[in-house]
């Protein structure tokens, strides 16, 4: 199947740390579809010699998919995803856990690696089979790679209505990880993506979402591995949260069990930043934290937003989805929280306004998905610029019960393109600073992962 080419990211050290490595071979990733043989030119025997065909580079960094841009901006994540299947090696190892995967080109894409020789593992949450039962897709990855675990190929499922690795004692959870590995592929080693996208089609064509591609990192490939090892045997019993570091990256493996504070990994993260501090030139600055997150229920987490705010932090946040009075049954929760007295800057981004029907509602709104969060000033007591992503909400059970994974780098230009997609996101938001709205407010829940196949 023919894919447009996304646009690739290569990063630049601008900043006090080391950029990203930029990937050999170019300024950008090269479209499989379109890598060519060339001809060498006539020898004196008049003999022409085909070149070797160019090889892919895979930049490292961020990729955006943009919902209000063209089908190319749209499927942007999408793309780079089935370039990395396409160029995997015969006898190499796709490894993938993703919460739903519904869309027919990834699974073709997967189907036809695993018919060139590639092993392909796909661990998915029981609801991707289950919440459209007439989809084809769970069904169609059955039949070509199998779903026994001890084969190199398989397809197969969390328990229903259960993470891999959640105690059941908490009732249910989901497998919510959106991450890809790729042992080995045309130009790179040990690839790792880590995505907030499902593989859906509201995922591109309505849902803000981000990518970071980590190329050449053995290391995180490895944790990455393990991790989908351990939720493949569902052996919730031995699990214990962990955290593997590897340069500039750091990598959160969840669930985590215990009941304070001090064990969310989100609330110590923002625990570390320091709300005031003196630049190289002595004069005050204040530290920015901007966050991008499609839902936050988590009380600690708006809580401590707004303490952040009131120590004289930028506080700046786009987010879907809250819950509050009106969606709990009079207790007030996290949008009472953020919109207090000297609480931060907080936009919605939860558009069901219809573009082609003035004053009709979409069934599956133009929505924020990603989860990330940018601080920029003191962290850990250091002047820095760091970077969190991953698939996981601002809710408790995202934190307790689910399976999920954050990453956090610590690298300025890394953060300054995370800074740019904030920015755009926080320009375009609807309803924005207007958000006492029943969706804004989680009174209105959103569809199951949006749109049907089809729509």
């Amino acid at each position: 199947m023919a894919v447009p080419r996304p646009r690739g990211i290569r990063l630049r050290g601008t900043g006090r740390h080391r950029a990203v490595r930029p990937a050999k071979g170019g300024r950008q990733a090269i479209a499989l579809a379109t890598v060519l043989s060339a001809t060498a030119g006539v020898q004196a025997a008049s003999t022409a010699t085909a070149a070797p065909a160019a090889t892919p580079s895979w930049p490292e960094g961020p990729v955006f998919n943009d919902p209000l841009g063209t089908v190319e901006q749209q499927h942007a994540i999408r793309t780079r995803l089935i370039e990395l299947t396409e160029a995997a090696e015969p006898g190499s190892t796709i490894k993938v856990a993703v919460y739903h995967v519904w869309e027919a080109p990834i699974v073709e894409a997967l189907v036809k690696a695993h018919q060139r020789g590639v092993h392909v593992q796909l661990l998915l949450d029981s609801t991707s089979r289950t919440d459209r039962p007439e989809n084809t897709a769970y069904r169609t990855l059955a039949d070509a790679l199998g779903t026994s675990r001890a084969k190199p190929s398989f397809v197969t499922l969390c328990p229903q209505d259960k993470s891999c690795l959640g105690d059941p004692r908490h009732g249910k959870s989901i497998m919510h990880n959106k991450f890809w590995l790729f042992s080995q592929v045309k130009g790179a080693r040990n690839v790792v993506v880590e995505t907030t996208s499902n593989a859906t089609p509201s995922a591109h064509t309505k849902f803000f979402n981000d990518a970071l591609v980590l190329p050449e990192n053995p290391a995180m490939y490895d944790a990455f591995s393990d991790y989908f090892d351990d939720m493949v045997r569902k052996d919730w019993r031995s699990w214990d949260y962990r955290t593997v570091s590897n340069g500039r990256y750091k990598a959160y493996f969840f669930p985590r069990a215990g009941t304070l504070n001090e064990t969310d990994t989100m609330y110590s993260v923002l625990n570390n930043v320091s709300c005031t501090y003196k630049d190289a030139r002595g004069v005050q600055r204040a530290t920015k934290v901007r966050a991008s997150i499609f839902k936050i229920t988590r009380q600690q987490i708006a809580d401590k937003l707004v303490a952040l705010k009131k120590k004289g932090c930028s506080v700046d946040l786009v987010y879907a989805e809250t819950d509050s009075a009106q969606s709990q049954g009079g207790i007030p929760g996290t949008w009472e929280a953020l919109h207090q007295r000297g609480g931060p800057s907080v936009r919605c981004f939860n558009d069901d306004r219809d573009p082609l029907r003035p004053g009709q509602r979409l069934t599956t709104p133009y929505i924020i998905h990603s989860k990330y969060v940018l601080i920029d000033g003191k962290y850990d007591g250091k002047i820095n610029k760091v970077s969190f992503t991953g698939s996981q909400n601002y809710t408790a059970p995202a934190l307790r019960e689910n399976d999920e994974l954050i990453v956090k780098v610590d690298d300025d230009a890394v953060h300054d393109t995370y800074r740019k997609h904030f920015d755009r996101v926080k320009k375009v938001a609807w309803p924005g600073t207007k958000d006492k709205t029943n969706l804004c407010r989680g009174v209105k829940p959103l569809p199951p992962d949006g749109e049907k196949p089809g729509r």
